[in-house]
């Protein structure tokens, strides 16, 4: 018997200006527990005059903010750091509840959203400015301002976690925000509210609007007091967010949809491979950026490979996230669940079916899926080429370096890679050869906060992470001053009479 169901609310408003709010027109949405898709709360359905509220709240707040010096806006972040600490366990149950994230992985996701606070508010007071010298007669130096109303839309996976992440270097750098959270997993920032009051930020300089992507996203993206956007989610949704930017010259940070590549080399540790392969496949449902979802494998090792790896994924523990012992929990939305069941169906089609990809006799209702592994997967399958964000992998075998790298640039996407060998050489050519935003290599995703974060290709535009972060929510500002007395040209003399 798993434990039960963390008391959720049966509302959840908006907080705009320090305040709750409800939709300025009463609608809401139903929000469904993915481990039975029965409806347990409704969240506000924001619109345009939501979000119009929110940003004449966000940018009243601004000035002030944004003269707060970077060690008192760095004291802010360490107590927003402490009271996430403190709620962990709580916060932990509502994304696991809310999301289908098995519990223990959900425990991992709070302490790094604690991180991610701790380690902006480091950023923001050890980052130098820049200066130059031009001989004895000129000073330029650089100084950065926060760039206003930040808009925020995160997506449905470790929603807490992705949030944070966001939201501690915009405020680290000085601007206030709107967050616009994903509106199949509102349950986690319904913390928000209560973490930031207790921390001490004032009203109106975090706010968030609930909603759907068109209506409340849209509105967000189109409204003219809000000069940059951070997105992260699909591909599709970020082409058309840019577009809207573009017509009104915003500032746009896009990391988007990733199918990334593992190389493994037969000379590779093959347990350690194992593990890495099985690990970012599978951990958080499958449904994780930089998932390592598409296996190539030298092919001396190739059948050994994929016998060890599906008779991993066959012994995965899927069933209720709030059970300790769950290692893949539902799908997080009925309608993203059949979308991931049609790949499946797709994969039957292309390529061999090696383990998994029905739902577990255990669990006859939910968004289940016993994780699934397709070996000979040719590269022009759907399942090889189009991200599928579930518990699905396709592994194919390779014949040298050439094609290996040939095949994990096959794709539309560049967002991370993995390679595995004991020729350190081999690793570093394969790493500067991959189209990818970050490889790793003899390593699963490790994530060091200082380095940039991002894809190539249709995989986003832009980097954050570190003070890659900061540049993003920062305007630079030239300055040049005159060392001695200013000699400018004479023009002009030789018209006199």
């Amino acid at each position: 018997m798993s434990p039960a169901a963390p008391p959720t609310p049966s509302a959840i408003g908006h907080w705009i200006g320090g305040e709750g709010a409800d939709a300025a027109d009463g609608r809401t949405l139903d929000v469904t527990d993915p481990a039975s898709n029965r409806p347990y709360a409704q969240v506000a359905r924001g619109g345009p005059a939501d979000v119009a509220q929110a940003v004449d709240a966000a940018r009243t707040a601004f000035p002030d903010w944004a003269a707060t010096a970077h060690h008192e806006r760095a004291r802010v972040l360490h107590r927003i750091a402490d009271t996430v600490e403190d709620r962990h366990d709580r916060l932990a149950a509502f994304e696991s509840y809310d999301s289908g994230l098995p519990i223990g992985q959900a425990r991992g996701q709070a302490r790094r959203a604690a991180e991610n606070f701790r380690h902006f508010a480091g950023v923001i007071t050890t980052l130098g400015e820049e200066a130059f010298r031009q001989g004895e007669e000129q000073l330029s130096y650089v100084v950065r301002g926060p760039k206003g109303v930040a808009g925020l839309i995160t997506p449905w996976n470790t929603p807490f976690m992705l949030q944070s992440w966001k939201l501690a270097p915009a405020l680290a750098a000085g601007c206030t925000v709107v967050l616009k959270p994903a509106e199949w997993t509102p349950l986690s920032a319904s913390l928000w509210p209560e973490i930031l009051t207790t921390a001490g930020v004032p009203a109106g300089v975090v706010n968030v609007v609930h909603g759907t992507g068109p209506e409340a996203g849209q509105a967000l993206v189109d409204h003219p007091g809000v000069p940059l956007i951070s997105f992260t989610g699909s591909t599709t949704t970020g082409r058309h967010i840019l577009r809207s930017c573009a017509d009104h010259l915003k500032a746009a940070s896009m990391e988007l949809g990733g199918k990334s590549p593992v190389v493994v080399f037969a000379d590779a540790d093959i347990g350690a491979a194992v593990d890495a392969v099985v690990f970012g496949a599978f951990s958080l449902n499958g449904e994780r950026c930089t998932a390592g979802s598409r296996v190539l494998v030298e092919r001396p090792l190739y059948e050994e490979f994929t016998c060890r790896v599906a008779e991993r994924a066959a012994g995965l523990r899927v069933g209720p996230p709030a059970d300790p012992a769950t290692e893949v929990g539902p799908l997080v939305h009925s309608d993203h669940y059949r979308r991931v069941l049609e790949y499946v169906r797709h994969g039957c089609e292309e390529a061999r079916l090696v383990t998994g990809g029905g739902r577990p006799a255990h669990l006859p209702e939910g968004n289940y899926l016993q994780p699934a592994v397709f070996a000979e997967v040719p590269r022009d399958a759907r399942i090889f080429q189009e991200e599928i964000f579930g518990p699905v992998l396709a592994l194919a075998p390779f014949d040298g370096e050439e094609e290996a790298v040939g095949l994990a640039n096959a794709t539309r996407y560049g967002l991370a890679a993995y390679v595995w060998t004991s020729d350190l050489r081999r690793g570093h050519r394969i790493a500067h050869a991959v189209d990818a935003g970050m490889v790793w290599i003899n390593s699963h995703n490790v994530r060091d906060l200082r380095t940039p974060f991002g894809g190539a290709k249709a995989s986003g535009v832009g980097r954050e992470g570190g003070a890659h972060s900061i540049d993003f929510y920062t305007e630079p500002k030239s300055v040049h001053v005159a060392l001695g007395e200013a000699r400018p040209p004479r023009l002009g003399e030789g018209a006199r009479p």
